[in-house]
């Protein structure tokens, strides 16, 4: 065996790794531009103005030009994942590729470090079978596949979040036994601290959970030179968080409060669609939340992981194998791991922020829950280990046999739906196929991609094409023969042989031109995303 096999032997997480970016290598172009991607990447590219001593020293910089063609949207989002992305894009886009289907292949790629950060934590608590389950049921969830290449925002912020909650523990448990690397993790969680906090103002509660696990040691409670590498931590965390937050540079405090005030009653008023009726976004039912979260995750997920609470701590406190003060650590740092979780559900219960498209603001939520379904999981085979010794069975093979039906409504979710698998509704309530009209499916429009390629193979002379909603993202994707236009544009008007694509967010679909013939729809298991009519 060569020394590569050994090494993928001896740490599984790299060939889980491996096969996602070769399966993600195969799918990247399949996906539409979701719709907050094109003024979002304009951020990016906008960026390098703020970085640029030609610009600085031009006698006429302003701040403002690196913001972007949305730049009062825009400018209050820190723009960190976008300022370490961008340059591997570039040299994507160098090398001949299209440009958002550059980003959709960095942005999987950068979720591959979430998916190690998921692995890294889990192994505090459990062994190797364990936590590279945990990462692998965590990297099948249909909702988080496609959100992983479309969506620049959230999985960003989960994978830095999760990464400031990790190494920050690290990094106390280091100083807490004199090792001396404490300064290079020091260093590193405080990296990933700031990029997430430069992402969304969230961020600073990782370093709240890692203040919590650090006053939970009273040998660096009583150490100055402790509380001399945490002080050390939090400046090179707001170091960070500047360098990379353009919109902060002319006022970090005042700024950064402005965007706090402003994130904490976010104003959107967008509707969507919830259980067969039109919301906004601001006055959702309290149950939207818990309702989401519970059947766009796999059927086993939330079961799973609320069994694990119970059967983890239990693990814990009565392996008594590990020196009582690491089952001590491990205790404390899995009880801040849940506390992470229901703080935070806590406040979208009691807080009632603004909430659309799901779960997808609250990504980051999703950690503990995994964590805990690896822990129900390594629990269930060890304690079946004296049956499976008497049947002469390896418990190997109950892993694997556990593991793949528990990961079957995942991989048959993303093969029915690709590359539609944030549509993913499981079978609570009937699948993606019962959800459609009642929930939202497609609400980032990325069937416009399919529906307006297939209408280019369909005609082969000059025509135009309407759009009910977010025009700007069908063009792309229109061939020579198509104009793209936005319907109810008043200085265009529709005439006889034009077509008209409407989406079915908040079931747009069925009152545009609903008895104009049917030209073609985008669907997957009977859930129809976009339609094309043309006017008679």
């Amino acid at each position: 065996m060569t020394s590569a096999f050994k090494r993928l032997a001896e740490k599984p997480i790299l060939l889980l790794l491996a096969v996602n970016i070769l399966a993600g290598l195969f799918v990247y172009r399949d996906y539409g531009v979701a719709w907050d991607e094109p003024l979002f990447y304009s951020y990016a590219d906008a960026l390098g103005y703020a970085y640029s001593p030609k610009e600085w020293f031009s006698g006429h910089f302003d701040l403002y030009n690196s913001y972007g063609a949305s730049a009062y949207d825009h400018k209050n989002r820190g723009p960190a994942y976008l300022f370490l992305a961008r340059n591997f894009v570039y040299g994507l886009t160098a090398l001949g590729a299209d440009s958002a289907e550059a980003w959709h292949l960095v942005n999987f790629l950068f979720f591959q470090l979430g998916i190690y950060l998921l692995y890294r934590f889990a192994r505090r608590w459990m062994g190797k079978p364990a936590a590279l389950f945990t990462a692998v049921f965590f990297t099948y969830q249909p909702l988080l596949w496609e959100h992983a290449f479309i969506n620049p925002k959230d999985p960003p912020f989960l994978t830095f979040f999760l990464g400031a909650v990790c190494f920050g523990f690290e990094m106390v448990d280091a100083a807490a036994s004199g090792a001396k690397n404490t300064t290079r993790k020091m260093f590193l969680a405080a990296f990933f601290l700031g990029i997430a906090t430069s992402i969304r103002v969230l961020g600073p509660f990782a370093g709240l959970l890692v203040f919590l696990y650090f006053l939970s040691k009273p040998s660096l409670r009583r150490d100055k030179s402790a509380w001399r590498t945490f002080f050390g931590y939090g400046f090179a965390a707001i170091a960070v968080m500047v360098a990379t937050w353009p919109y902060l540079w002319e006022n970090p405090i005042g700024n950064f409060l402005a965007v706090l005030r402003f994130m904490s009653n976010n104003p959107t008023h967008l509707g969507l669609l919830f259980e067969g009726e039109i919301y906004r976004a601001n006055n959702l039912p309290l149950h939207y939340f818990p309702f989401m979260l519970v059947t766009t995750l796999t059927e086993p997920a939330i079961p799973l992981s609320a069994l694990g609470v119970m059967l983890g701590f239990w693990k814990l406190l009565r392996d008594d194998a590990p020196p009582l003060q690491v089952r001590k650590e491990r205790v404390v740092s899995l009880t801040l791991t849940l506390v992470w979780f229901l703080t935070l559900l806590a406040y979208i219960l009691l807080r009632r922020p603004s909430m659309y498209d799901g779960i997808r603001h609250f990504l980051f939520i999703l950690p503990p829950v995994f964590v805990f379904i690896g822990l129900a999981y390594e629990v269930i085979v060890t304690q079946s280990a004296a049956l499976l010794a008497r049947l002469k069975i390896s418990s190997r093979w109950l892993y694997a046999l556990l593991g793949a039906v528990l990961l079957l409504p995942g991989l048959y979710g993303i093969f029915k739906l690709h590359p539609y698998e944030y549509t993913y509704y499981n079978f609570y309530i009937g699948g993606t196929s019962r959800a459609f009209r009642t929930y939202e499916t497609d609400y980032w429009l990325t069937c416009y991609k399919d529906a307006v390629q297939a209408l280019n193979e369909q005609v082969d002379s000059p025509v135009r094409l309407f759009v009910k909603r977010e025009a700007y993202l069908a063009k792309p994707f229109a061939g020579e023969n198509i104009q793209v236009f936005q319907l109810n544009d008043p200085s265009v008007e529709i005439r006889s042989g034009d077509y008209v694509l409407a989406n079915s967010r908040t079931n747009d679909n069925l009152t545009t031109y609903p008895k104009e013939p049917l030209v073609l729809e985008i669907s997957r298991v009977g859930a129809k995303f976009c339609t094309i009519r043309q006017i008679p």
